[in-house]
């Protein structure tokens, strides 16, 4: 696989300072049960790398520590194969912290995983689903074939949990990413698209749609330079950029914790090998700190950033704004 970041570093992409620190992103680890294109983690089901019970516990101790971070987001990989999954939903929420978990919806098929819609129900876990495009066939292009058959019936057996009825409260919200080196379509048409060609379809709900753009990292960033593809992207990327949706990038308010405890200021950081360093040392493990300390710090950024300010703007929790 070709690596992207000796040609990211050089960037001149505005300086960015953290806020108030609210959500602690944490990567339990690139073990998933699928291969996806776009993954920017490089995720897959031949990954072994894993978050330790050392580690889950000083996950488990910055929270108790630090009020003011009021959502744990759960990510991998798949994050419910871990061993501490059910462990550390079950005491966030007990702390009344909002919960995520970044689901491929497959997972909720594989053996051992058959009371898992239950369990995220019963803690009132907020499910953040991948679900790249309603058209069977593209989804299975990007993802593997059956992927989309087999998406839709994690999202039936979540509905049937009462996931994607406003009254129940439990929020269901899929992911949208393009199939190429393209933006994505405005968040709000695309969104009507979707509950058009799933509900009539399929029967299926859910709460919102959040678009993504796809980063020039990892697989999808080696992708393109293979295809040739890779200057062209960039050069979209940039010319999209948005000065407006600087204020409300994820990484202000954010911090990533990869499987070894350390601290990024973003997912895509992460995967790109640039770590949040402290006093002279490369690199800061969340034991170090506290959610004070990394405020008024600044964001390590690269050229991959602008992916995040093109256009609508984009983040782990969709557009930032109505741009087209």
């Amino acid at each position: 696989m070709r690596a992207t970041l000796p040609l990211l570093e050089e960037t001149d992409f505005p300086p960015l300072n953290r806020t108030d620190l609210s959500t602690l992103q944490v990567n339990l680890g690139y073990r998933c049960n699928q291969s996806c294109q776009h993954c920017h983690v490089n995720a897959g089901p031949n990954r072994t790398e894993e978050m330790s019970a050392a580690n889950v516990a000083a996950v488990l101790a910055f929270l108790a520590a630090n009020p003011e971070v009021t959502t744990l987001d759960l990510t991998g990989g798949a994050p419910e194969l871990h061993h501490g999954f059910r462990r550390m939903v079950a005491a966030a929420r007990a702390r009344g912290l909002r919960v995520i978990d970044r689901c491929n919806l497959t997972i909720l098929s594989q053996p051992g995983q058959e009371g898992l819609a239950a369990f995220l129900a019963e803690h009132g876990v907020e499910i953040v689903a991948s679900l790249p495009c309603y058209l069977e066939e593209n989804v299975d292009r990007q993802r593997g074939k059956g992927v989309f058959q087999e998406s839709i019936l994690g999202v039936r057996r979540l509905n049937a949990q009462g996931y994607g009825k406003p009254e129940t409260g439990l929020v269901l919200d899929l992911v949208y990413n393009p199939l190429g080196p393209s933006l994505p379509p405005p968040q709000q048409g695309l969104e009507a698209d979707y509950r058009t060609h799933l509900g009539e379809g399929y029967g299926i709900r859910f709460n919102r749609l959040l678009t993504i753009a796809n980063m020039p990292i990892q697989r999808f960033g080696s992708m393109l330079i293979s295809k040739g593809q890779y200057a062209e992207y960039m050069r979209l990327l940039r010319e999209a950029h948005c000065d407006g949706n600087l204020a409300q990038v994820m990484c202000r308010s954010l911090v990533s914790v990869d499987w070894q405890g350390y601290l990024y200021d973003c997912d895509f950081n992460q995967q790109l090998g640039l770590p949040i360093p402290r006093r002279g040392r490369p690199r800061t493990h969340l034991s170090e700190v506290t959610a004070a300390s990394l405020r008024g710090q600044p964001v390590r950024v690269a050229d991959h950033c602008y992916g995040c300010t093109a256009g609508q703007g984009s983040s782990c929790g969709g557009a930032l704004s109505g741009a087209a």
